[in-house]
């Protein structure tokens, strides 16, 4: 019983404040809804409206006076025609003597001044030195040399259609063309296909030894006709100045025939007089490995070539 008491006191005190609350409430809301039915609700004033401004109308210019009427003068009687004298013509002023021109490093500055324009002189080159403008050698005459044996007609006239140019060949080199057979259609396929050398055959003239052409048959190539350096040797220098006679043959393991070398000393001679003396020199002969840079050594025109017959015949001074 003694338990329950309290349980109960505790109860009532909860009640009590809760009742409490309940009225606290009940009052606040009560204040809220007077003070809401006393509130006024303020109108908003509406801005005043802008009045547009009447716009001005344009005023009209006064119309002003039209002149008075001048009176038309009277038309003056026709002038006597003058005939125009004619002008006299300018007299040519003299030519001015031109200056030598000048080599300049670099370009002139403007020049000064508010009335000429600013212009950069343009840059004058010349070449230092002088450059002797070269003649063609002119072909031999028709008594040198009577006797063709294997020089034709045909021949001798390719020979001196070529446009040769003084002073310009002063070696003319032998080489064997290292195969027992061949001639210079074959050889100009081998040196354009395989070699790849862009003007084909390397050597200027080639004899044959009867296998492919006649023996001592002469053929010309086409850097003789064009007057261009050959490829025959191993030297940009030399292959300039040197004509190059390839004549057929392996002559390290054989001779030339007595028909290619007659055929060979004829062209030889032949062409010293078409191409002319440098420094009263005729063209100098050599053999291929005697005039071959040392850096390139080379067995052509072959162990069995008979050398003691070039020299000969081409080494002794007005030969």
């Amino acid at each position: 019983m003694r338990a329950i008491l309290p349980l109960l006191f505790l109860f009532l005190l909860l009640n009590v404040c809760a009742r409490a609350d309940e009225q606290a409430d009940e009052e606040k809301r009560k204040q809220f809804l007077k003070a809401r039915e006393e509130m006024k609700t303020v109108p908003l004033t509406p801005a005043p409206e802008t009045t547009p401004k009447p716009k001005p109308k344009p005023v009209r210019p006064a119309a002003t006076p039209l002149p008075a009427a001048t009176p038309t003068p009277a038309p003056k009687p026709p002038e006597p025609e003058v005939t125009p004298r004619p002008k006299p013509k300018p007299k040519p002023e003299p030519e001015a003597t031109p200056r030598p021109r000048q080599t300049m490093l670099f370009p002139a500055g403007p020049t000064p001044g508010p009335a000429r324009a600013t212009v950069s002189a343009p840059v004058v080159i010349e070449k230092s030195g002088f450059e002797q403008q070269r003649s063609y050698e002119p072909a031999p005459s028709a008594g040198w040399f009577e006797k063709w044996k294997y020089l034709t007609k045909s021949v001798r006239n390719e020979i001196d259609r070529a446009p040769v140019l003084s002073r310009r060949w002063r070696y003319i080199v032998v080489h064997n063309s290292g195969t027992r057979q061949g001639n210079a259609k074959a050889f100009d396929y081998y040196h354009l296909h395989v070699r790849k050398m862009p003007n084909g055959l390397a050597y200027h003239f080639v004899i044959g030894n009867g296998t492919s052409t006649g023996d001592g048959e002469i053929e010309i190539g086409n850097r003789w006709k064009r007057q261009i350096n050959g490829g025959h040797v191993h030297s940009d220098y030399l292959n300039n100045i040197a004509l190059g006679i390839c004549l057929v043959g392996d002559f390290n393991r054989d001779t030339p025939t007595k028909k290619q070398l007659e055929a060979c000393e004829e062209l030889i001679r032949y062409l010293r007089q078409r191409v002319g003396k440098i420094d009263r020199q005729w063209a100098i002969v050599k053999p291929h490995r005697e005039i071959n840079p040392p850096r390139w050594p080379t067995d052509c025109p072959g162990d069995r070539f008979p050398y003691r017959w070039i020299h000969g015949r081409f080494d002794q001074p007005g030969t």
